[in-house]
């Protein structure tokens, strides 16, 4: 949470700069994606402390951070830097709006649609695990190596787009779904640590890989898990093969991205290059 005295001082001094270019003292410098989904990473000045939306943001020694921005993030976020002679600032900046598709999926089971009291326990239970598995903050940057994609075919769901199952609007599909025949390998688009690895009601076999400050790939409905929790893998290391287990109509890789609370999209990250490229 943001000190209560910070807030007061901005409050009285009507801080709201916009984005700075440069790192000095209590400035901030970002790129990467400002949209909805996006990714961004940011700098400031070495022994700064940074928050945003009021909670506290992991700073690299060097002054290195990442933003992350959800599916339905607001117009405009903010940013405040404190720098190690307590001089405070806070910047302000415009997230781009998306518009999302509907996806259709028909033909689901009906259990898979509208579980019973016994597997809405099991949901629950894995659900509870999976936030747990998510919720690794340390200081390694191993997102710093870039992405790449985890399997190639052809992209069959993405990122965003509002879900109508068996003709019952649910929750959005927050991945990118690539097809791909079952057995196909996947490999890791980044080097991390697996914090998951377990057949899930919804997400068939389910893996997760952290990259360092609480920024975290997920691979759903996966045939075969070939890492184990605690493992480090390497980009490009092969973790898993492509399966059709959980919710599903055929096989497939479900990405998914997820900082902190915010659900990003793989997507933005490739630099507009196609799976099958």
């Amino acid at each position: 949470m943001i000190p209560t005295w910070i807030k007061a001082a901005l409050a009285w001094c009507g801080l709201a700069v916009s984005l700075l270019a440069s790192a000095g003292a209590g400035d901030l410098s970002l790129t990467g994606n400002l949209i909805q989904g996006g990714l961004a990473f940011g700098q400031v000045s070495p022994d700064s402390k940074v928050w945003t939306n009021g909670h506290a943001v992991r700073v690299s020694p060097t002054g290195e951070f990442i933003l992350g921005f959800g599916r339905d993030y607001p117009p405009q976020a903010t940013v405040i830097v404190q720098a190690k002679d307590q001089t405070v600032r806070s910047h302000t900046f415009n997230i781009a709006g998306r518009e999302y598709d509907t996806q259709r999926i028909d033909g689901l089971p009906n259990a898979q649609v509208n579980p019973g009291p016994q597997t809405l326990r099991r949901i629950r239970r894995e659900s509870a695990e999976i936030t747990v598995a998510r919720s690794l903050d340390d200081d390694r940057m191993d997102f710093k190596s870039g992405f790449i994609w985890p399997v190639h075919g052809r992209i069959s769901g993405i990122y965003g787009s509002q879900r109508i199952l068996n003709g019952e609007p649910r929750q959005p599909h927050y991945g990118i779904d690539i097809a791909a025949p079952v057995g196909t390998q996947v490999l890791a688009p980044a080097p991390g640590r697996v914090t998951y690895a377990e057949d899930m009601y919804f997400s068939g076999g389910t893996l997760v890989v952290d990259h360092g400050q609480n920024l975290s790939s997920s691979f759903l409905h996966l045939h075969k898990i070939l890492v184990a929790v605690g493992e480090h893998v390497e980009q490009g290391q092969p973790i898993g093969l492509v399966g059709a287990t959980g919710r599903v109509t055929g096989p497939h890789l479900d990405w998914r991205m997820n900082w902190h609370q915010q659900r990003l999209d793989p997507g933005l990250l490739m630099d507009g290059t196609q799976p099958g490229n």
